[in-house]
């Protein structure tokens, strides 16, 4: 029965019909195709946060203020924390099971990185020390971020630090430059981050781990392309991912704008050698990218480059009004990667190339391995492209990885 199901998904594909299955076949869960957003009046009591004790004063940093409001909430029975009209100026906030977060003004995060706490965490494909985000939410089941007004990760000093250490060292990694994400979901279930404007992250935007049944509804994702440094006005926010999905099963990213200076929805899962034998590591499976639009950003879709396998995911009816890739598949010679069963359908605009395959060598580490898989790309459908690119397939063959049945509107291109 599962050959069937794969052969009528690789039928469908050819004849390009956009259904409501995976692309190996396998049906859809209804889940996936729900319409409707959290509705925050049924979240419970609200707890805005200028009514105990945080200042309207937007200069000061109020972190233990407003962690303490959160705590509050989850020790009454849960509810919503409410940031009011205004500038509200926090380090690294924490929500516990029960705890929502509605935003109306806007949470603005502090640009010294003191205020952030190291502790474990996951990080470039790597579980370790390092930052948390502005927004962290850590086990959770339900939590939601709703709201139309701002988080606002304050990222001018940071970036401007980075290039700076880029200057004086090349060889910089993006982690030597100590800079916090915007938000931060870990080992949680049933997320949703609905209408909020997530923007100006020092580091990535949203880095979501090891989580189940996430959604990013209608977000406005931005960060600088360029003249946030005067030394080159040229540079701008470095890192600035707008979605990092990273060992993750059953995702939704629909309506949302993204313009970032960096790569868009990212496939991550873990880098190196011996990636696929650390649990902390894991696989994306059932990644739905729908009725997005894409302003100037490095790739629409990215699988890498910290990523091993990424299976079922589907991109479709998009707009991409700038982007330098619709499709990037990141191949690193010293990870065992398997990139299969990827749709991209009824994609419109324009942009730079299309489809792009390459290795990707940087700071990577490779080491000996006797028995290193051959990675591989395979079942990969591109169809009802409407896309004006000056390169449709810029594709680099390699000994390191394998490519088969890759589709173009119906032909076989690999």
């Amino acid at each position: 029965m599962r050959t069937i199901g794969i052969m009528i998904g690789l039928l469908l594909a050819t004849m390009g019909a956009e259904a409501d299955n995976w692309p190996d076949g396998s049906r859809m869960d209804d889940w996936f195709l729900q319409s409707g957003k959290v509705d925050v009046a049924q979240l419970g009591r609200q707890y805005v946060i200028t009514d105990y004790g945080v200042s309207t004063d937007s200069t000061l940093v109020q972190t233990t203020l407003i962690q303490h409001v959160i705590d509050l909430c989850a020790d009454k029975g849960g509810g919503v924390v409410v940031i009011p009209e205004g500038t509200f100026l926090s380090g690294a906030l924490f929500f516990p099971q029960g705890t929502h977060l509605h935003v109306i003004g806007r949470l603005k995060g502090s640009d010294r990185i003191a205020d952030f706490p190291v502790m474990l965490t996951r990080i470039e494909g790597e579980t370790c020390k390092y930052f948390p985000a502005l927004v962290n939410a850590y086990e959770v089941d339900g939590f939601t971020i709703t709201g139309h007004g701002t988080i606002d990760g304050n990222g001018l000093r940071y970036w401007q630090d980075f290039w700076l250490r880029r200057q004086w060292n090349p060889a910089c990694t993006n982690k030597d430059s100590q800079r916090p994400r915007l938000t931060y979901i870990a080992n949680s279930k049933h997320v949703t981050i609905q209408d909020v404007h997530l923007v100006n992250s020092p580091f990535w935007t949203n880095h979501v781990y090891k989580s189940h049944h996430i959604r990013f509804i209608d977000c406005y994702i931005y960060a600088p392309t360029e003249g946030i440094w005067e030394q080159d006005a040229a540079k701008g926010a470095p890192s600035s991912d707008a979605i990092d999905i990273d060992a993750c099963t059953d995702v939704v990213v629909r309506g949302c704008y993204m313009h970032v200076n960096d790569d868009a929805v990212v496939l991550k899962g873990g880098k190196g050698t011996w990636a696929d034998m650390d649990a902390t590591n894991g696989d994306n499976q059932r990644i739905l990218i729908e009725e997005c639009t894409y302003g100037r950003v490095h790739g629409c879709l990215t699988l890498g480059s910290e990523s091993l396998h990424n299976r079922n995911i589907i991109l479709r009816r998009c707009k991409t009004t700038n982007a330098d890739r619709v499709l990037w598949l990141k191949m690193r010679p010293d990870t065992p990667q398997h990139y299969e069963y990827i749709t991209v359908e009824n994609i419109t605009g324009h942009g730079g190339r299309f489809l792009f395959v390459h290795p990707w060598t940087q700071f990577y580490k490779p080491e000996k391995r006797d028995d290193m898989p051959l990675s591989q790309c395979n079942h990969i459908v591109m169809r009802n492209i409407q896309v004006e690119t000056p390169v449709m397939l810029d594709v680099e063959p390699s000994d390191k990885y394998k490519l088969t049945d890759f589709w173009l509107e119906g032909r076989q291109v690999y």
